[in-house]
């Protein structure tokens, strides 16, 4: 595996928690970080500005008060999603607050400048930038970033449309650091089959919108958990925001909208706020959501997940292991060749 070293004994799983457009804030982090996963959030969540520094400021104060309390126990790092995009005018003020803070994972998106690189990295911390296929994983890497997020089909909210079979087993060929992958992974049987991949971590979004520490409202949970949605209920599109990605087609319904039946939108016009049709709200009003909604039926306590996900992730692990092992009385391959 291809971890920074500060990750390698901090993880009960190997899970980084994606941030969640309004939806993550200090309780869902504190949470997945207190239960052994990288909790993450994006900086435009603190708002109006200065509450990123009060976020984290809370953050790092009871994360460090439970590790004092719980020696014996695997307490995760944070990390922060900061949107590189010219219409975020925060960016570098909020690069600024996370370099005082030595934040330890900063997570890029949409472009990987240089130069959040480069503040991030005169501190010991390490960036991840997702992206959607090798063209974009290759300039990520020319600009010196630590890992790749593998954004693949099936992913929550912004995503691509290649199989993770065929991105993750590309990039690998060529790319020695570290690989996220997203796309679909709602349990410890998808966390178990990235990394048989060759992902050193999975990159779970959609299943942590369901718990009770995140800030999601009550029916966007209840959409999730209650309703007989499945991986069929999940749109692709641009018009929300400029940047193609999977959405829940019952929400854009109740926006007024034909989910099988969305015009296509500027590309070159992005709005991280604006549905641009009768005053929804993407993430607010059009929720994000991933494909692998179906195996999502409850919102428990965040510790309580994670317990679920290494029963999981064992059982998938055990699985893999007694397929890959022949049986004992199976003729050996010299034996079979001779």
């Amino acid at each position: 595996m291809s971890l920074p070293g500060f990750l390698k004994n901090s993880l009960e799983l190997p899970i980084v928690g994606s941030p969640l457009f309004i939806v993550s804030g200090p309780e869902l982090v504190i949470a997945q970080c207190k239960a052994g996963i990288v909790g993450s959030f994006p900086a435009l969540n603190a708002r109006p500005a200065h509450v990123l520094g009060e976020w984290l400021t809370r953050i790092e104060g009871e994360l460090g008060e439970y590790r004092a309390q719980n020696p014996g126990k695997k307490v995760a790092p944070y990390a922060v999603n900061q949107i590189c995009h010219s219409s975020n005018d925060r960016l570098f003020g909020d690069m600024e607050t996370c370099v005082q803070h030595k934040v330890p994972i900063i997570i890029t998106s949409l472009r990987p400048p240089a130069e959040i690189v480069e503040a991030a990295h005169s501190y010991g911390g390490v960036v991840f930038h997702d992206v959607i296929n090798v063209k974009h994983a290759r300039k990520a890497v020319e600009q010196g970033v630590d890992g790749l997020i593998l954004v693949c089909a099936g992913a929550g909210g912004h995503a691509g449309t290649l199989s993770p079979f065929a991105l993750v087993r590309e990039v690998r060929q060529w790319f020695k650091g570290t690989i996220l992958l997203s796309g679909a992974i709602s349990d410890g049987w998808s966390v178990a089959s990235a990394l048989a991949l060759g992902a050193d971590l999975a990159y779970m979004g959609t299943r942590f919108i369901a718990t009770q520490e995140a800030a999601a409202a009550a029916a966007y949970k209840d959409a999730l958990t209650t309703a007989d949605y499945a991986a069929d209920d999940i749109v692709y599109s641009n018009l929300f925001t400029g940047v193609h990605g999977n959405y829940l087609g019952p929400s854009i319904a109740a926006a007024g909208l034909d989910p099988k039946n969305l015009p296509v939108a500027d590309k070159t016009i992005m709005n991280f706020g604006s549905g641009g049709n009768m005053g929804a709200k993407a993430w607010r009003d059009i929720w994000g959501a991933g494909q692998g909604i179906g195996q999502i039926t409850d919102a428990p306590p965040v510790a309580e997940l994670v317990e679920r996900l290494k029963i999981e992730f064992a059982e998938a692990s055990e699985r893999f292991v007694s397929v890959a092992r022949p049986p004992e009385d199976a003729p050996s391959i010299q034996a079979a060749a001779s």
